[in-house]
């Protein structure tokens, strides 16, 4: 951990134990993953004390039904399942030896529901129970710890920083980032990203025709005063960019709502979440939002040049207008 501390990017060092177990309460049982964690440095990495929906993190031994048993935290969804819901149910664990037969005792021990965790991710909160890193040790009957959690400062450069850490460490230690833990999901993501775009690279287009034919129709509906332009001196140069204008303020306005209107909901869903999703079929159980100012930047960008490359057509007939032909029936 003092190694992985010094590497550039790192903010925050953990450790902690991966292992699979059953729980059960006095009707139901389970498959968990069980997280043996250290209180003291956990939240340098991830911060579960932000996540909890009841109770605390706290696995110091109390007295339940005259017995002292330690505590236990478990995932929001897993203690529905095992129906442990309320702070002081008694839970046991039990693991089976890694070198038994089939005839092998398993190792069981008691705990006390002490808290109730949600991260919002459905896969964790359904399978995730957290205890100390000593009753894990007990538990599975092993030493020291599974793995070092780190934290970095810029989640996009964990790829950089891990092969830091590999250079550090050396053989036999490796390293897994937040990406390849979850490939699939970010694949999926990624693919819905990209769907999500054309579908609003087709409506864009759409109110980029609607533009085109706006500005059809008002060039039509203002031959005549087109026609006395002209006729008084005006350049077609001059029509073509009063055309152009016109398109380009319309293009200004809609992109100006847009942003705001874009903006607002996506602070409003970011802080209050009203968007939500059922976890047990889309894996998070709200809308996830981040803001960028890079992709307003690149989207005002974008709906400015299709305003403007627009209304280029309306604006060219419109200077091409002969006055006689503009005026002659008037």
């Amino acid at each position: 951990m003092q190694t992985v501390k010094k590497v550039p990017g790192v903010t925050g060092v953990t450790m902690a134990i991966y292992k699979e177990a059953m729980i059960s309460s006095n009707s139901r049982q389970e498959a968990t993953a069980v997280k043996g964690i250290d209180p003291a440095t956990v939240d340098n990495v991830v911060p579960i004390r932000d996540k909890f929906v009841l109770g605390e993190l706290d696995f110091a031994p109390k007295v339940i039904k005259r017995k002292k048993l330690p505590g236990i935290v478990l995932g929001r969804y897993l203690a529905d399942n095992i129906m442990a819901v309320n702070i002081g149910d008694v839970v046991s664990v039990w693991a089976m030896p890694e070198e038994g037969g089939v005839f092998s005792q398993p190792r069981i021990k008691q705990f006390y529901v002490a808290g109730l965790v949600e991260y919002g991710y459905f896969e964790y909160d359904k399978i995730f129970s957290y205890m100390s890193i000593k009753d894990a040790q007990e538990l599975f009957d092993i030493k020291g710890v599974s793995r070092v959690e780190v934290k970095v400062d810029d989640y996009e450069n964990a790829g950089a920083v891990a092969k830091d850490i590999r250079d550090a460490l050396h053989y036999p230690f490796t390293t897994l980032t937040w990406f390849e833990m979850h490939k699939s999901l970010f694949n999926w993501m990624e693919i819905e990203k990209w769907g999500a775009f054309v579908i609003l690279s087709l409506i864009i287009m759409v109110a980029a025709f609607n533009i085109v034919s706006s500005l059809v129709m008002v060039v039509m509906d203002k031959t005549r005063e087109i026609g006395i332009l002209k006729s008084m001196g005006a350049s077609s140069k001059t029509i073509m960019k009063i055309f152009l204008y016109e398109g380009l303020l319309v293009g200004v306005l809609g992109t100006l709502a847009g942003l705001i209107l874009g903006y607002g909901i996506a602070f409003i869903q970011i802080k209050f979440h009203i968007i939500s999703l059922p976890g047990d079929v889309y894996l998070i159980s709200t809308l996830p939002l981040k803001l960028r100012w890079l992709d307003f930047f690149v989207i005002t960008s974008i709906s400015m040049a299709l305003s403007l490359l627009a209304s280029v057509y309306p604006a060219y007939r419109a200077s091409k207008l002969l006055p006689v032909e503009a005026i002659r029936y008037e």
